[in-house]
């Protein structure tokens, strides 16, 4: 019994990252049909984070009352760059990217994710690059090779796939109700697209930005619940200004019972409120290279869900791609399991040496303090002053 809970407890994390990109795919498909249908992405991600803000308001104000840190001007800055890193300047981004191209596109092209987060990481020594180890060697030919899948598929499309469900779906792009898609689609112009992948990449920066700085503050403000609500609403009031700037049309605010209102609702309550907040609890147990290695796997969700719904076509090169990186992801996740058992095994040699420190001196607990600092394994620190905490738990 003891061994199945201590599975369960490892395993959680994996769980909870598929889980996200579940939900993460889910959004963009509804998203790209409500942005097809007309809807200002600006006016969408102030909708999102509203709803985002209101479902998990309640939770932290009764759940965290107890708990919650005191609010210092450091830490709401913090707050106030993730809110500008996430609801405003990846999502607006994002979205702009996903109308000019199309959602399995956008989310190829967004699987640089892991890569700009690895490279971060290293440059904010949360992650050791230790070239010498095959852990390391893994994770950074993981990166690589993930990358490259998401080129490929962006790069090269070669012969159409046909499918069981999209050989059906074909002739109908003639007419019916696929015929509008079909036609945007084919409407997307040379420059729109390369605008729409600009706009991914600066969209997958901020993302992985968010990652490091989310990972930083998470230490100073342990209160995930919280925490997650005040970056929603910091991000509302800031969407709105830069709506109110971008948009000077009253009618785009409007909303009815359709699909923008079901799109608004579905990503600020699962890929915002909860996705946020779960994306947190992850991310301080495993560190952000772990959180962000998940991200293709939405990919092919999309590419999947965007078949079936969207009658999106699925070329060779997208399935190649697919291939590719899902071997990266895998090479990534394994380097994260070597490194997770290696600092398993330093902090078990760690303790009977701190013991004995202990016993043997009447100030034994500074000793015991230092030791447990200095072996918690690459390059985990803490600090009162300017920079704080950083840290990749695995």
């Amino acid at each position: 019994m003891a061994g199945r809970g201590g599975f369960v407890e490892k395993a959680k994390p994996y769980i909870a990252m598929i889980s996200l990109q579940f939900g993460y795919a889910g959004m963009n498909v509804l998203t790209k049909v409500s942005l097809n249908q007309g809807m200002s992405h600006y006016v969408l991600v102030v909708y999102r984070h509203a709803f985002a803000t209101l479902s998990i308001a309640p939770f932290a104000l009764v759940l965290e009352r107890k708990v919650r840190p005191k609010m210092t001007w450091s830490i709401f800055w913090q707050i106030f760059v993730l809110a500008m890193l996430g609801p405003v300047i990846d999502q607006n981004f994002y979205y702009a990217g996903l109308k000019f191209t199309g959602p399995t596109f956008a989310c190829a092209m967004s699987n640089i994710l892991p890569a700009m987060t690895f490279v971060m990481a290293v440059i904010f020594r949360m992650e050791k690059l230790d070239m010498k180890k095959v852990r390391c060697q893994a994770k950074v030919a993981g990166t690589v090779v993930t990358v490259a899948g998401a080129m490929l598929m962006t790069l090269y499309k070669g012969p159409l796939m046909e499918l069981a469900w999209t050989r059906h779906a074909s002739p109908a792009h003639g007419g019916g109700a696929e015929a509008p898609a079909a036609a945007a689609a084919a409407a997307i112009s040379g420059r729109d697209w390369f605008l729409g992948s600009l706009f991914v990449i600066i969209a997958t920066l901020a993302w992985a930005a968010l990652f490091i700085l989310q990972t930083h503050t998470i230490k100073q403000y342990p209160a995930h619940l919280s925490l997650t609500t005040l970056v929603c609403f910091i991000g509302t009031l800031q969407a709105i200004v830069v709506t109110f700037v971008m948009e000077r049309r009253i009618s785009v605010w409007k909303i009815g019972f359709d699909m923008n209102l079901l799109a608004a609702a579905y990503a600020g309550i699962v890929t915002s409120s909860i996705a946020y907040y779960v994306q947190g609890l992850v991310i301080q147990k495993t560190g952000p290279v772990f959180a962000s290695a998940f991200s293709p796997l939405m990919m092919i969700i999309v590419a999947v869900m965007g078949s079936f719904i969207l009658s999106e076509k699925i070329y060779l090169g997208g399935i190649l791609g697919a291939v590719l990186i899902v071997a990266g992801l895998y090479s990534v996740l394994w380097g994260k399991h070597k490194e997770t058992q290696g600092k398993e095994a330093d902090a078990k040699m760690a303790l009977p040496m701190a013991s004995s420190k202990q016993d043997g001196a009447g100030g034994g607990i500074t000793g015991v303090g230092y030791d447990a600092e200095s072996n918690t394994g690459n390059g985990v620190r803490s600090s009162s002053g300017g920079r704080g905490a950083a840290a990749s738990a695995v």
